[in-house]
C-alpha cells in the first residue's frame, strides 16, 4: 500500500537530503534561503495523492543574495542540474533559483526596494500575495521571512476599505433575493443567493485577516478559519433553499453572525442591526451600516481617497484578476 507524503514534507525532504548537500560539498559557506512558495496546491497544504497526476514534483526554490546569485548563481544552477536525481521518493525532481528581488519582480511586478503603495496592495493579485506569504520556509539567510512579512497582509486602513468594500457587495444584492422571487424567477433569485454566499465567504477571509486562495480551494480554506464550522452550514442552507422566502430567511442568521464577528474585532463603535423593508417592499433585510462605521476609521489620505473614488467596492475586485504579473501596470493606470 503506497503512503502519500504531502508536498510541503516532501520538498522538505528534498532539500535536506539532496539539494542541501551539493550547497554544502560545492558552495560551503554560501548564503541562502530556500523555501516551498508559489504556486501548487502543496503550497496551501491542501495536496493529496490525486494531485500527484500533474505538477507534483519533489522541488525547491532557491535565493541568492543580489551579489553571490551575479557571481556564484550560473555555478550553484549548473552543479544542482547535473548531481540532482531526476527522481526524489518516486516524484520528478525540480529546483529554481533566484534572488528575492528577482522573485517577486516576476511574481508581483514590484521591485521590493522600494515602499509599497496603496495602488500596489489594491492591484496585486490576492492569490499572488498567497502564493508568496504560504508554504514553508526551510532555510533563511538571504532575508526571505522578512520580505514574506512585508507582504503578510494589508496595511490596517487598507483592510477597513476592503472591509467596507466587502460590506457594501452584500447590502444592495440581499434585497434584489425577494425582488427577483417575487416576479417568478427562482433561479435569479438564486443566483444572486450564491452570489451573496460567495461574498459572505470573502468578507470572512478578510475578517480573519486571510488571503483568500482561488475557487479550487477556497471552501476548504473556509472550513478551516475560525468562523468557518458554524457558517458553512449556514450558508449551505442558502445554497440549499428552493423558495426565494426560504432563500431571504436563510440568509438573515448569516448576517446575524458576521454582524457579531464584526462587532467582536473592535475596529468600530459597535454597530445595530435590524430588520428593514426598503420602500416597504415585503422582502426581509438584515441591515446595520457597517461600511459608514468603517468608513470613519480610516486616516490614511490615500485610502480615503480610494474609498471617495469606489465608495461601494469594485476597487477590491482587481485582488481576485489572477493576471499576468506585467499587466499590473495597466490597472495601476486605473487610479491614475
Amino acid at each position: 500500500m503506497s503512503f502519500y507524503i504531502s508536498g510541503l514534507e516532501l520538498s522538505r525532504r528534498f532539500y535536506e537530503e539532496a539539494v542541501r548537500p551539493i550547497l554544502d560539498a560545492d558552495f560551503a559557506g554560501l548564503r541562502h534561503s530556500a523555501a516551498l512558495i508559489g504556486r501548487g496546491s502543496e503550497v496551501l497544504g491542501f495536496d493529496d495523492e490525486m494531485s500527484t497526476d500533474h505538477n507534483c514534483e519533489a522541488r525547491v526554490v532557491l535565493f541568492l543574495g543580489e551579489a553571490d546569485h551575479e557571481t556564484h548563481g550560473a555555478a550553484v544552477g549548473e552543479a544542482l542540474s547535473n548531481h540532482l536525481p531526476s527522481t526524489f521518493a518516486d516524484r520528478p525532481t525540480a529546483h529554481e533559483l533566484y534572488t528575492l528581488r528577482d522573485y517577486v519582480r516576476r511574481n508581483l511586478d514590484f521591485d521590493v526596494e522600494r515602499d509599497i503603495e496603496v495602488d500596489d496592495w489594491i492591484t496585486f493579485a490576492e492569490q499572488r500575495l498567497l502564493m508568496l506569504t504560504a508554504g514553508e520556509v526551510y532555510h533563511d539567510e538571504v532575508g526571505l521571512e522578512a520580505l514574506r512579512r512585508r507582504f503578510a497582509y494589508y496595511p490596517h486602513d487598507l483592510w477597513l476599505y476592503l472591509l467596507l468594500a466587502g460590506w457594501w457587495r452584500i447590502h444592495p444584492e440581499a434585497n434584489l433575493v425577494g425582488r427577483t422571487g417575487s416576479v417568478g424567477d427562482e433561479l435569479g433569485s438564486s443566483v444572486i443567493g450564491s452570489g451573496i454566499v460567495l461574498d459572505v465567504m470573502r468578507l470572512c477571509f478578510l475578517m480573519e485577516r486571510q488571503y483568500a486562495p482561488y475557487s479550487k480551494w477556497l471552501g476548504t480554506a473556509f472550513s478551516r478559519l475560525t468562523c468557518g464550522p458554524q457558517l458553512a452550514p449556514l450558508l449551505l442552507e442558502v445554497q440549499r433553499a428552493t423558495t426565494w422566502q426560504d432563500r431571504e430567511n436563510a440568509l438573515l442568521p448569516v448576517y446575524e453572525k458576521l454582524s457579531e464577528m464584526h462587532n467582536a474585532l473592535s475596529v468600530t463603535d459597535p454597530v445595530a442591526t435590524g430588520i428593514v423593508q426598503m420602500w416597504d417592499r415585503p422582502f426581509k433585510v438584515l441591515w446595520g451600516d457597517f461600511p459608514a462605521a468603517l468608513r470613519d476609521r480610516i486616516e490614511d489620505p490615500a485610502v480615503k481617497e480610494l474609498a471617495g473614488q469606489w465608495p461601494v467596492g469594485g476597487a477590491d475586485k482587481f485582488r481576485e484578476m489572477m493576471t499576468p504579473p506585467s499587466y499590473r501596470s495597466r490597472l495601476r493606470r486605473v487610479f491614475e
